[in-house]
């Protein structure tokens, strides 16, 4: 991945850049509202067990936005690591009405 800087945004690929240009070009034709970069989704809180403290686990999605009132997650995806696989386990776990839109 190559990390490409788009609107003063720095971005961890082309691909998550050129996804960010196409939705805004979409927010300013009105098809989309409500556009968020890097919103953040609790998996689980924070915990303290055995006295060890274990810290809060989020996934970072790439985008979130509005769509004839449905809320859309997505990640720009080059490939499916396994802690990827697994917090979007999670996530669709945790979240039911919402999910992760690959692109």
């Amino acid at each position: 991945n190559i990390k490409t800087e788009l609107d003063g945004i720095m971005f961890d690929s082309r691909k998550e850049a050129n996804y960010y240009a196409t939705l805004k070009v979409r927010e300013k034709a009105g098809e989309i509202n409500d556009l968020i970069l890097q919103p953040r989704f609790l998996l689980q809180e924070a915990f303290d067990k055995n006295g060890q403290h274990y810290r809060k686990l989020e996934y970072v999605a790439d985008f979130q936005y509005t769509e004839a009132g449905r809320t859309i997650v997505v990640d720009t995806k080059g490939k499916r690591t396994d802690v990827y696989k697994l917090k979007r386990k999670l996530f669709e776990k945790r979240y039911p009405d919402l999910t992760i839109k690959e692109v």
